[in-house]
């Protein structure tokens, strides 16, 4: 590890951890299998999320719920939280066919459905400024990926790499330097980004004091963490996390 010590730190925050009914009120494709939705309502008053990479998790009952103990017996789903307001909640959804709960109601659930959000119960803060930033993810970092591009200063060394499975789901991603799109087609999720990661040797580094975010299906925390010892970056100033772990539909990245 390098002994050079960092310009920034991650910061560890609780948050008070509440429970929330909102309604979904408007929805955007933004790729054939990628969905941004609004969700609304006075309950999302003081609702905070000051961690780029803050999970939420959002809950899916049958009908109206008349408890917080009922909503929480609900199925549910973590996601990041993109954009909020006083009264409104966007998010968005990588959508791959049928499966589990949230992505089909986040597909087809008729304006006016309500769900339960709750959380963040913690936030983990980037505090400084990176030397250099490394963002790397498949369709379900997106929205922590957009988050943590926002953040980078315009000069700043930078690389960011999105994975997919074919052109033509390449999403609008704003930042300050143009975002790299790889195509995994008909290979297993993760795999482009794996063999990418692998190829990156200590003279690749994006630049100094690198922050280094990762996050895919679970098969990239290996060859991710790897990379880590790799740049010499300590584990504590970066985030490498599976997000979601293959025929696993109730798997939720640790925290």
């Amino acid at each position: 590890m390098s002994d050079t010590k960092s310009g920034f730190s991650i910061e560890r925050r609780g948050l008070e951890l509440r429970f929330r009914n909102v309604t979904l009120s408007a929805r955007e494709w933004l790729a054939p299998d990628f969905v941004r939705v609004r969700l609304t309502g006075s309950d999302l008053a003081g609702f905070d999320s000051p961690g780029s990479d803050d999970h939420m998790r959002l809950f899916f009952p049958a009908g109206p719920t008349g408890s917080v103990e009922e909503l929480r017996a609900s199925p549910s789903r973590e996601y990041t939280p993109l954009a909020w307001g006083e009264d409104w909640l966007d998010v968005e959804f990588a959508v791959h066919g049928d499966q589990g709960v949230a992505a089909p109601w986040a597909a087809t659930a008729p304006l006016g459905s309500t769900i339960g959000v709750g959380g963040p119960r913690g936030s983990a803060v980037l505090a400084g400024d990176p030397g250099s930033w490394l963002l790397v993810g498949d369709e379900t970092a997106i929205p922590a990926i957009r988050r943590f591009a926002a953040l980078i200063p315009v000069g700043t060394p930078a690389r960011i790499v999105v994975e997919t499975v074919n052109q033509g789901r390449e999403i609008d991603i704003e930042a300050p330097v143009d975002v790299e799109w790889l195509h995994r087609g008909e290979a297993p999720s993760g795999s482009a980004l794996i063999a990418l990661i692998e190829t990156l040797t200590a003279e690749d580094a994006v630049g100094p004091d690198p922050f280094v975010f990762i996050a895919a299906e679970q098969s990239i925390v290996k060859p991710g963490r790897a990379l880590l010892e790799r740049w010499g970056v300590d584990t504590a100033n970066a985030v490498v996390k599976g997000y979601w772990k293959r025929g696993e539909a109730e798997y939720h990245a640790p925290h």
